[in-house]
């Protein structure tokens, strides 16, 4: 059947651009959120504010990454249910009434429940925001889409670092300097709020629901008039094919080829933690302190880390677009734990020393360019790829739940270890699990890149539907 819809005047691509900029703001949160409590545990710990030993920050810092595990799980099949856009407008209201939470808690309790509600906020921004611009983009612009969403991401922690070298330098004799830190992240809140109110909810997901006049005036709005066709044309014959199938749920994956790519989706995600990561995100001036810096100093220096940040992600987001999906994650992993075992070396070699801290300030600035310029866009962009129309909101959650359950244990665990054993020690147990995720990537993987959603999916099925054996595995690389 042929729907008409009425043209308007339009400037797709701006308004493609303005679509991408207003998602991507629940990025900058994600970043802001999961960055500033690396300047504020410091002077959080202190004995006149929340008192926090290492049990306790590894308690306020992980709550958020635990909520963290359960928004991305149940977001994402909320999305699913009531649509991306509604969801994100939902979520900019939870950071916002969770930031006001912590900023003004007057205990550790307190601050974990808050921090908790701030977590789910942000883990569901992290499963529905990439998977919203996949969904809004075409596909030969789909890898730098989805990434902007990583620039905006580490773009949030470099202010988070920045404001938190101001505040932390300039009052650091004000005893509760942190709650400055924190409300801060208010602002984004509210323009995340504002700006989804003049976005479109995704073409897919109204087509799914049935509602195809609308879907086809969004994509009449973000493509081309030709295009908008044809590509409306491809996501109502998808979504016929699986109108005799029942709602979305876990027992979908019983199938074997949408199993194999849940099971690639979990392992892609956990590979982004195993890296160490948001061991220097969350506590880089702790490590920069441990290393020889005072707590300014740290403060300070650790602006090179969320600079060099943003940086590789913009490097990373041209070079997405340029090359395959797969190499460009096994360079970036190799890269990582190289930096990793030279940190932990240098740590025993120069034990004491003054150079150490440049050492090691050095090493921390050459990991987070590999692992943002290419293993942080890489993750993201594969999870809200490879999964079909109906399950893509509950495979990303799932995929995106095992990231945050990984990343809660290294939250919690990291300070202990770093006060028990050292950071010579730590980096190694890194070094250990990042060569384990190179050979995840370098024999699981499979390449995504040149391919529409709709694609994809009949590449999938039809390679791991007739059996997990080796050949078609190489085939799909």
């Amino acid at each position: 059947m042929s729907i008409q819809v009425s043209k308007k005047p339009r400037n797709y691509k701006s308004y493609l651009q303005i679509i991408m900029i207003s998602a991507t703001f629940g990025g900058l949160l994600f970043g802001y959120d999961t960055g500033v409590i690396n300047g504020a545990l410091p002077f959080m710990g202190r004995p006149d504010q929340l008192n926090l030993t290492p049990v306790t920050e590894g308690l306020v810092t992980s709550s958020l990454l635990l909520g963290a595990a359960f928004g991305a799980l149940i977001c994402g099949k909320l999305a699913d249910r009531y649509g991306r856009r509604k969801m994100l407008l939902n979520l900019s209201l939870l950071f916002l009434l969770a930031t006001l939470g912590t900023t003004f808690a007057p205990n550790v309790s307190i601050m974990v429940v808050f921090r908790f509600l701030l977590g789910i906020a942000v883990g569901g921004a992290s499963s529905m925001v990439p998977a919203f611009l996949a969904e809004m983009a075409p596909h030969e612009k789909r890898g730098q889409m989805v990434t902007q969403n990583e620039l905006m991401i580490t773009g949030g922690q470099l202010l988070a670092y920045v404001f938190n070298a101001i505040l932390g330098v300039t009052m650091a004799d004000t005893g509760h300097v942190w709650r400055y830190m924190l409300v801060l992240c208010a602002i984004p809140a509210l323009v995340l709020f504002v700006s989804m109110l003049i976005v479109p909810e995704s073409p897919r997901w109204l087509a799914s629901k049935g509602k195809n006049r609308e879907a086809l005036r969004v994509l009449e709005q973000i493509r081309d008039e030709k295009r908008a066709k044809v590509e409306f044309n491809e996501i109502e014959a998808a979504v016929k094919k699986e109108s005799g199938l029942e709602k979305a749920s876990i027992k979908d994956f019983s199938a074997p080829w949408l199993r194999r790519i849940l099971l690639i989706g979990i392992g892609v995600a956990m590979v982004n933690q195993i890296t160490g990561v948001n061991s220097i995100m969350y506590y880089g001036t702790q490590i920069l302190q441990e290393s020889g810096f005072g707590t300014k100093a740290a403060l300070i220096a650790n602006i090179a880390n969320g600079l060099i940040s943003v940086i590789a992600v913009i490097f990373g987001i041209w070079l997405v677009g340029k090359v395959n999906r797969r190499p460009m994650l096994i360079i970036g992993l190799s890269g990582t734990t190289t930096a990793l075992l030279l940190i932990a070396i240098f740590s025993m070699v120069f034990k004491g020393s003054a150079a150490l801290p440049y050492i090691v300030l050095s090493l921390t600035v050459l990991f987070l360019a590999f692992m943002q310029g290419c293993v942080g866009p890489v993750t993201w962009l594969v999870i809200a790829e490879i999964f079909p129309q109906r399950l893509r909101g509950l495979g990303s959650g799932i995929s995106i739940f095992f990231l945050w359950i990984l990343n809660f244990i290294i939250g919690f665990t990291f300070p202990i270890l770093l006060s028990s054993v050292g950071l010579s020690t730590t980096f190694f147990v890194f070094v250990a699990v990042g060569l384990l995720g190179i050979g995840f990537v370098y024999k699981f993987m499979p390449e995504t890149n040149g391919r529409t959603l709709e694609e994809l999916e009949e590449h999938f099925r039809s390679q791991y539907d007739k059996g997990d054996t080796k050949e078609s595995v190489i085939k799909a690389q």
